[in-house]
């Protein structure tokens, strides 16, 4: 047996079943979805499990259509690096380093740069295709992007002031966005830091009301103007401080909107592009860790049937630490101790210096291993949970090169300890713009998707808040109600089995039971 991949596109793969149909607008699948009923006698502690099938029907729509991105916080580096890698990309540029020549790609892109297996071959390989093979995605060549920023520095010189990209690169790039201004932003001096005052020179002006309805009617002129069929939009800009939840201002739909008329202080400028997004029919992705979506805007979306996600992308010591954890928790090994500290010096770390700013992202980055812990109840007793501090500093020097250390000690085998410590530099902004691209990616072909369970009589999207992004996000914004997983391998294994399951393929077990089975039941 061997791995064999193969580089297949959406149009070339068909599944051979009677569990699918494929015609010129549209994919159709039956699926069968099993689960496990659990009840719990917690008096006798006896427990029953049950399992249970569900008919779901899927149909995904096959067109993709011409795709917008509208970006928060354009000018800043992830905007300024996500046009110019695009852009890189469409053009074929070359550029020269002390390694030799480097060539464009998507590496970081869980949609673009990373695989699935799909099956078994007749002689018992295991046969891997692009994970956008499934179903038809975007690609991030064919997006169109826009967007606004307090400042209104060109994305040429934007993209320099980053000093994120090799100069030979961004020589080649700058004639190309030298023209490329944002739209003028929102700036509520009281949500960010107080050292981003030099950057505001390109700010709407007027009451809540009026700065709303301006960029709605920026929206939908980008749509317009660019003939697109949808447009998602994305927060990148600064972390924000958290907003209170203050009753008859954002605890609900119709106090939110009134609150917004009435020019009300603790709306937050993240909060009313949300509202704007979402009264444009367009979906909504929250980049930062601020809590953007008060209950009011989770509402309203709900009400019109409007995907939202978030919170703060999950990119390089998130993501380390989440896989981390999860293999200390998994193989019975107790995290007593997580301490993490970062250095930065990119405009974000400069916002982060600011201690509400700062909090924020604590929350964000702190809650990542709670449910693991809260899975084993082995290692954990009721409420214990590892003692998590983590610190983040300002060093200008360091640039857009983040550095991350990190020390786990944990308890293992008769009270023995075991430290872990790890040191990561991590490019900030050429690990979070691939996320930019998986987020837009994913809503999208999700937008495409409807469904209807056993019982149903009309097919239906998904739930408003889109949980199936969480992979790409620290702090996983899910329904009303249901958990938050921040397990990096189920988040991942989700998205797989969603992509699966819309092409009528069984979800993938990890069994290889073919690969496993002795010589007798082989042969039998």
């Amino acid at each position: 047996m061997s791995y064999e991949f193969v580089d297949c596109k959406a149009d070339l793969l068909e599944v051979d079943s009677p569990n699918v149909q494929y015609t010129e607008d549209e994919i159709a699948s039956t699926y069968s979805y099993a689960s496990t009923n659990v009840t719990v006698d917690r008096a006798s502690g006896k427990i029953k499990a049950a399992p249970e099938q569900k008919e779901v029907q899927f149909r995904t729509q096959r067109k993709v259509g011409k795709v917008g991105a509208m970006i928060v916080g354009l000018g800043g580096n992830n905007g300024s690096t996500l046009i110019a890698g695009i852009m890189a990309n469409k053009l074929g540029l070359e550029w020269r380093t002390k390694e030799g020549v480097q060539k464009p790609n998507y590496y970081g892109s869980v949609t673009m740069a990373s695989t699935i297996r799909l099956g078994t071959d007749e002689s018992g390989n295991d046969i891997f295709v692009p994970f956008n093979s499934l179903v038809p995605m975007v690609h991030p060549n064919d997006l169109v992007i826009g967007g606004w920023d307090i400042s209104k520095m060109n994305l040429g010189d934007a993209m320099r002031r980053a000093k994120v990209l090799d100069v030979s690169l961004q020589d080649q790039l700058y004639p190309h966005m030298k023209d490329i201004v944002p739209l003028p932003s929102l700036y509520f001096p009281d949500f960010i830091a107080a050292n981003q005052s030099d950057r505001a020179d390109n700010v709407l002006t007027g009451s809540k009301q009026e700065q709303l309805e301006q960029i709605k009617a920026d929206i939908e002129a980008f749509k317009k103007d660019n003939d697109l069929d949808k447009v998602i939009v994305l927060w990148s800009a600064n972390t924000e401080r958290f907003s209170e939840i203050q009753e008859g201002v954002n605890d609900s739909m119709s106090n939110l909107m009134q609150a917004i008329e009435e020019d009300e202080e603790e709306i937050s400028p993240s909060t009313l592009f949300a509202v704007a997004a979402i009264e444009t029919g367009s979906a909504y992705i929250n980049g930062s860790p601020q809590n953007t979506f008060v209950p009011g805007v989770i509402e309203l979306a709900q009400e019109r049937n409007v995907y939202i996600g978030g919170d703060d992308f999950k990119s390089g010591q998130t993501k380390f630490k989440s896989a981390l954890v999860d293999f200390l928790v998994s193989a019975g090994i107790a995290p007593r101790s997580i301490v993490s500290y970062n250095h930065l010096g990119n405009n974000d770390g400069k916002n982060l210096s600011a201690p509400k700013q700062f909090r924020s992202k604590e929350i964000s980055k702190s809650n990542v291993v709670d449910d693991m812990v809260q899975s084993n109840g082995i290692l954990y007793k009721p409420g214990e949970h590892p003692d998590h501090c983590v610190v983040i500093k300002y060093v200008p020097y360091v640039g857009d090169s983040k550095r991350a250390m990190d020390e786990y000690t944990c308890e293992i085998f008769m009270a023995g300890k075991q430290t872990i410590v790890s040191h990561n530099t991590c490019e900030d902004s050429l690990l979070a713009t691939p996320l930019i691209l998986d987020l837009v990616i994913v809503t999208e072909l999700l937008q495409r998707v409807t469904f209807k369970v056993d019982g149903e009589a009309d097919h239906h999207g998904f739930h408003s808040v889109l949980s199936l992004l969480s992979y790409m996000l620290k702090a996983p914004l899910t329904p009303p109600g249901t958990p938050v997983v921040n397990s990096l391998f189920t988040q991942r294994e989700a998205i797989v089995n969603f992509l699966r399951a819309f092409v009528g393929l069984p979800p993938e077990s990890h069994m290889s039971l073919d690969h496993r089975m002795g010589a007798a039941s082989a042969s039998s």
